[in-house]
């Protein structure tokens, strides 16, 4: 793994994104147009871009590394939520209590951390990191909405269950194993599609993420210590953390450099959706989210040159 390819490719990313934030700036895109182009990157484009990245012949060791990888992501989950409950779960402020935990064990996977996946490493890369952003799916939808609930009101453990299994990604990865597991080869024309759709995935994401950017307004009173603190553990401790749990399960090459990459891109966006329909305060949320992705420029070449380093 090139460093100074890592970082480069950071670089452009955020150059993409400050054409977002420009872009913000000139009015060239309204929220309901940046809604709308969400939604095609999540239920269209990641889609296309997982399927095209399973088109591959089988290999038992692909595989193996495929399900290791699964193990340490369920793993570093399950540990970053039992430290994220004993450091924020006894805060007084509820509010913050909720955006401290969900924004510290969840990253952007789908939107941040497929894109610089696909850049880096192309599909050999996406194929590993689908498994980062299934568990992101499952836990977020399990016990990340979990976080946000009233203690006293029921939880719709079939509806959660429904997300989770008709979340487009979801089913692409379903489909794509199958296509993986029996080297199933997709018609030219078809394959070609999924390829000219896949490609807008890493420009368009980091685009809409930078026109979100451009709304933040944050003030010192919002910069709670809680929120730094949430920010090191998503930034920096957890990363490293996936690194000595991936590299005890003998995870190497492409699958370790990818997962490592998932893990530490920056605060998921939904910590403020989760906030919004909890009918909480989002300025925390946004906050951690806006600063974790600016953050993440120097914190994710620092984290590699850390596995580098081990």
């Amino acid at each position: 793994m090139d460093l100074g390819q890592l970082t480069s490719q950071i670089v452009l990313m955020f150059v993409l994104m400050l054409i977002g934030v420009l872009i913000n700036k000139l009015g060239f895109m309204h929220p309901q147009t940046s809604n709308d182009l969400t939604n095609i990157l999540l239920y269209i484009v990641s889609p296309c871009l997982i399927i095209g990245a399973f088109e591959r012949s089988y290999s038992p060791s692909r595989l193996k590394q495929l399900m290791l990888v699964v193990i340490g992501i369920v793993v570093f989950y399950i540990i970053e939520i039992i430290v994220a409950k004993f450091t924020f779960g006894r805060l007084s402020n509820i509010n913050l209590q909720r955006i401290t935990q969900y924004g510290s064990i969840y990253s952007n996977a789908g939107f941040m951390g497929i894109p610089l996946t696909s850049a880096l490493f192309g599909n050999a890369g996406v194929f590993f990191a689908v498994a980062s952003l299934a568990g992101f799916n499952v836990f977020s939808w399990t016990h990340g909405v979990s976080l946000f609930k009233n203690p006293k009101q029921t939880t719709d453990h079939w509806q959660n269950f429904r997300e989770i299994i008709m979340n487009p990604n979801i089913i692409a990865i379903f489909l794509g194993l199958l296509i993986f597991l029996f080297s199933f080869h997709m018609p030219a024309p078809v394959d070609r599609v999924i390829h000219y759709v896949s490609s807008i995935n890493t420009p368009l994401s980091m685009i809409v993420i930078g026109n979100s950017l451009g709304n933040i307004r944050i003030s010192r009173q919002l910069i709670d210590w809680h929120l730094w603190l949430a920010l090191f553990f998503r930034n920096l401790l957890f990363p490293i953390l996936s690194i000595f749990v991936l590299q005890a399960l003998g995870v190497s090459g492409v699958a370790l450099y990818t997962t490592v990459l998932m893990a530490a891109c920056p605060a998921a966006g939904l910590v403020v959706l989760f906030t919004l329909q909890a009918y909480g305060d989002t300025s925390p949320a946004v906050a951690l989210m806006s600063l974790s992705t600016i953050l993440s420029l120097a914190t994710i070449p620092l984290v590699f040159a850390l596995m580098m380093a081990l």
